[in-house]
C-alpha cells in the first residue's frame, strides 16, 4: 500500500482503541475524512462517543408555543433537499423531534432564521440514528456556536475588533457604510458556514474544524472570507449599503472543497498573528452550554476602542526566548504623562506622552516619527522590545486614559495594523510584579509612584475633572480552556496568557527581571539617539551633507536677514515641505513666496466665502459651468484624520467638497478660497502627493501665513500645475 493510505489504517486502529482528539489530529493533520470513519471521528472530537440516548427522555409531545413555526421551517427546509416523498416525512419528523426536545431540554425558544435547521443539514447527510444526530447537534452548539448570535451581539463586536486589528482600512469602509458584522456574518457564525457553503465544502471544513478543537476558528475563517475579497469590496465603495451587504453575505458560496485546506491554514495563520489573551478572556462569555438563562454580557467589548491585551500576555511575550517566527511580538507604547513615566515603567516601553497631542501637536507628530523609527530599529535588531504589534498602555485610571484613547484613535485613523490596548494599563503591570517591581520596573520611585501612594492617587483623581471614556476589561476563563490550549499548541502559539498559577508567574517575573537588566544597560545609548532624533528629526544620516549649519526653519517676524519682500514681483512659490508639521501663523522663508498686494487681516478673512459649509449635490456641483477641473482627494487634518473629498478649480477659486457619510451624492463645502490668497504650495519630500496650500498676506518686510489646508491628492502635480497657471494669469 502506498504511504498515502497508511494514515487511514492508523486512524482505524486508533478509533478501535480509546483515542483522543489529540491522537486523531496527530494522525490526520486536518485531512478530509472518508465517509465510513467520519461519524466515529466526529464523536471523539466532540466528546459524545459514549454518550447515552438523551432523546429517550422525550415524551413526543409537540406543544411548544412556537411549534407551528418550527414545523413549517422544518418542512420548508426538507422540501429543498430533493429526497423522495417517503423519506421527506421521516426526515421532517426526526428534524422536528430533535429541535423540539432541544428547546425543552435547554429551555430555549426557537426563532425563524436562527440557524438551527441549517446546522442540521450536514448531520442529516450522515444518515445516523436520531440519538447520535441529537448528541452531535448539541455538542456542536455548545462547543463551536458562539452565544448571542443576534443583532448587536457580543460575537459580532469581537469580530469587528479582529477585523480592525488586521485590516483597519477595510473595517473603516464597512463602518462608514454602517455595515456591522451582524448584517452579513450572522449565518456564518450560527451555522459554521453550513447555510452558505455547499455540503461537500461544509463536511471537509468540519472535518478539520473539529480536529483543531479551537472554538475561535470561526472568527478567523470569517476574517479570511473578508480579506480574500477586500479588493472587490474596495471597488464597491460607491455601491449602496444593500448591494454591498448582499455581496458580503454570499462570499463563502465561492469556496470549493479543494480550497478548504488552504482556507483553514490561512485562518490558523491569522490566529497565530493575533494576541491570544482576548480568546481566553472571552471564552466563557462566548462559548459553552447554551441555555435560556439570559443573554451573554458584552457591553465592555461593544465599547472597546481596539483589541484588548492582558498584562499576563504582555509580560510573558516580552520574556519569550526564540519565539515562533510568526508569533505576536509587541512594541509597547507608554502614553502616561512624563512625571508618571519617570516614576516607573517597563524597560521595553517607548514613552509617548498623550498630553502632547492636544498641547503641542507638532512635538507629538515628531515623537510619533521617533516611535516608528525606534520600532523599526528594534525589529531589525531582533530585540525583545521590538515587534510589529503596537500595544498602548495608559495609567489604568479612566480620567487620564481618555488621552491615551485619543492617541490610539489617531493611529487607527491612519489605518495602522496591529493596534491593541493593555487592559488595566500601568496599574495592572504594577500589580502583576508586586514585590518584584524593583527588579522588573525601570526608574521606579516609590515616593513618586502614584500607585505606591494611594493618597496621591486620590488627590490626582480629585484634581482631574475630565470625563472618562470606556476601556477594555478582563473576563473570566471557562471550562472550555483545555480545548483552546490544544489549538494554541498546534498553531505554534505557546503563550499562556492567563498564567498557570504562582509558579509560572514567578518564572516569568524572574526571566523578565533579567531581560529588564539587559535592557537597562542599553537604555542610555538608545535614549541619547532618540532624543537627538526628536530634537532634530530632519538630521541626515552620516555621510550626507547639508548647506550652512544644516538648520531649517521658518523666518519669524523679528528676523531681519536676507532680502525684504517690499518691491518684489507678485509671484508665489511651489516647493518642498521640509517640516513634519507646518506651524499656523508662521512666516514663510525668504525664498518661499511673495506678496500678492497688501491686504489687511479683515480683507484676508473675507476671502472665505459666506457660502462655505453649505450642503450641495456632488454631481451637480462638479458639472457647474465655472468648474475647470475637479480631483478626488482626501482632506488631511493635523491630527491625522482624513476625509474623502473633491477639490475643484475655477478661474478664481479653489473649492473643496467633503463627502457626507450618511447621504449619498451629498457633500459639504468646507473650503472656498480665492486663488490670489494662495502664497505657497508645498509637497512632502517623501510623499509627493501630500500637498499643503498656505494662505497669507505681506506685512512690511514679512509674509504672514494666516491659514493652510492639506490634502492627499493622487497625481498631485496635475493639480498644482493647474492652480499655479491660473494664479499667474491673475497677477
Amino acid at each position: 500500500m502506498e504511504d498515502g493510505g497508511l494514515w487511514l489504517i492508523e486512524l482505524e486502529s486508533a478509533l478501535q482503541d480509546d483515542c483522543t482528539v489529540d491522537d486523531i489530529y496527530a494522525i490526520c493533520h486536518g485531512k478530509a475524512l472518508p465517509e465510513a470513519l467520519r461519524l466515529d471521528v466526529w464523536q471523539v472530537c466532540l466528546g459524545v462517543r459514549n454518550k447515552p440516548d438523551q432523546l429517550a427522555q422525550f415524551n413526543e409531545i409537540y406543544d411548544l408555543p412556537f411549534q407551528a413555526q418550527l414545523r413549517s421551517d422544518c418542512e420548508e427546509f426538507v422540501s429543498k433537499l430533493g429526497n423522495e416523498d417517503e423519506d421527506k416525512v421521516s426526515v421532517v419528523c426526526d428534524l422536528e423531534s430533535i429541535l423540539t426536545f432541544y428547546c425543552k431540554n435547554r429551555n430555549l425558544v426557537y426563532e425563524a432564521n436562527n440557524g438551527w435547521v441549517e446546522l442540521m443539514l450536514p448531520l442529516l447527510s450522515l444518515k445516523l440514528i436520531r440519538s447520535d444526530t441529537y448528541n452531535l447537534f448539541e455538542a456542536i452548539r455548545d462547543t463551536y456556536i458562539p452565544k448571542g448570535c443576534m443583532k448587536n451581539g457580543t460575537v459580532f463586536n469581537v469580530f469587528r475588533l479582529l477585523l480592525l486589528y488586521h485590516d483597519p482600512e477595510l473595517c473603516t469602509i464597512l463602518d462608514t457604510k454602517r455595515i456591522t458584522p451582524d448584517c452579513y456574518a450572522m449565518g456564518w457564525f450560527q451555522t459554521l458556514f453550513a447555510s452558505t457553503c455547499t455540503l461537500p465544502v461544509v463536511l471537509s471544513m468540519w472535518d478539520l474544524y473539529f480536529q483543531q478543537s479551537d472554538p475561535f476558528l470561526v472568527f478567523f475563517l470569517s476574517l479570511i472570507v473578508l480579506i480574500n475579497q477586500r479588493d472587490q469590496i474596495l471597488t464597491m465603495k460607491g455601491s449602496t449599503k444593500e448591494e454591498l451587504i448582499s455581496f458580503l453575505v454570499n462570499m463563502p458560496c465561492n469556496i470549493e472543497a479543494d480550497d478548504v485546506l488552504d482556507f483553514c491554514s490561512l485562518a490558523q495563520y491569522y490566529s497565530v498573528k493575533t494576541p491570544a489573551s482576548f480568546k481566553r478572556d472571552l471564552l466563557q462569555v462566548l462559548f459553552g452550554a447554551q441555555r435560556g438563562s439570559g443573554k451573554p454580557e458584552g457591553s465592555v467589548v461593544s465599547q472597546a476602542l481596539c483589541l484588548p491585551v492582558s498584562v499576563n500576555e504582555l509580560i510573558e511575550n516580552a520574556s519569550l526566548i526564540n519565539p515562533h517566527p510568526e508569533a505576536v511580538r509587541f512594541f509597547l507604547v507608554d502614553c502616561r504623562p512624563a512625571e508618571q513615566y519617570n516614576s516607573g515603567h517597563l524597560s521595553t516601553a517607548f514613552h509617548l506622552d498623550s498630553n502632547l497631542m492636544l498641547q503641542e501637536p507638532e512635538a507629538f507628530q515628531t515623537a510619533v516619527q521617533g516611535l516608528l523609527r525606534s520600532q523599526r530599529n528594534a525589529i531589525d535588531a531582533n530585540s525583545n522590545a521590538g515587534g510589529e504589534h503596537l500595544c498602548f498602555l495608559g495609567s489604568g485610571r479612566l480620567e487620564e486614559d481618555q488621552y491615551t484613547h485619543m492617541v490610539v484613535a489617531s493611529f487607527l485613523q491612519k489605518n495602522t495594523k496591529y493596534v491593541s490596548l493593555l487592559t488595566g494599563g500601568y496599574e495592572a503591570i504594577h500589580e502583576y510584579f508586586g514585590e518584584s517591581m524593583v527588579d522588573c520596573l525601570e526608574d521606579h520611585d516609590p515616593l513618586k509612584c502614584l500607585l505606591c501612594n494611594k493618597e496621591q492617587l486620590r488627590e490626582a483623581d480629585n484634581n482631574n475633572n475630565q470625563k472618562s471614556l470606556p476601556s477594555g476589561a478582563n473576563s473570566a476563563s471557562s471550562s472550555a480552556t483545555n480545548s483552546l490550549k490544544r489549538a494554541s499548541q498546534r498553531s505554534g502559539n505557546h503563550s499562556t496568557a492567563n498564567g498557570n498559577g504562582a509558579g509560572d508567574r514567578k518564572s516569568t517575573i524572574d526571566l523578565f527581571s533579567k531581560l529588564s537588566l539587559a535592557m537597562k544597560t542599553k537604555s542610555a545609548e538608545v535614549k541619547e539617539k532618540l532624543i537627538d532624533y526628536i530634537s532634530n528629526p530632519n538630521a541626515t544620516e552620516p555621510g550626507t551633507s547639508r548647506t550652512g549649519n544644516g538648520a531649517e526653519k521658518h523666518v519669524s517676524r523679528n528676523d531681519r536677514n536676507g532680502k525684504r519682500y517690499r518691491n518684489v514681483p507678485p509671484v508665489f512659490s511651489i516647493g518642498e515641505d521640509h517640516e513634519d508639521d507646518d506651524e499656523l501663523n508662521s512666516a514663510a522663508s525668504e525664498s518661499s513666496s511673495v506678496a500678492r498686494g497688501s491686504k489687511t487681516n479683515a480683507q484676508q478673512q473675507q476671502q472665505a466665502d459666506p457660502g462655505a459649509q453649505e450642503i450641495v449635490s456632488i454631481q451637480s456641483f462638479l458639472k457647474g459651468p465655472d468648474v475647470i477641473r475637479y480631483f478626488k482627494c482626501q482632506e488631511v487634518h493635523l491630527n491625522g484624520y482624513m476625509y474623502d473629498s473633491y477639490l475643484l478649480v475655477t478661474a478664481t477659486h479653489m473649492i473643496v467638497l467633503r463627502e457626507l457619510e450618511t447621504q449619498r451624492d451629498r457633500a459639504r463645502i468646507i473650503v472656498r478660497r480665492l486663488l490670489q490668497s494662495i502664497v505657497k504650495i508645498t509637497a512632502k519630500k517623501r510623499h509627493r502627493d501630500l500637498i499643503t496650500f498656505k494662505y497669507g498676506y505681506p506685512e512690511e518686510e514679512n509674509l504672514v501665513i494666516t491659514d493652510m489646508d492639506r490634502f492627499l491628492i493622487p497625481n498631485a502635480s496635475e493639480v498644482t500645475d493647474l492652480i499655479s497657471r491660473h494664479i499667474i494669469k491673475q497677477t
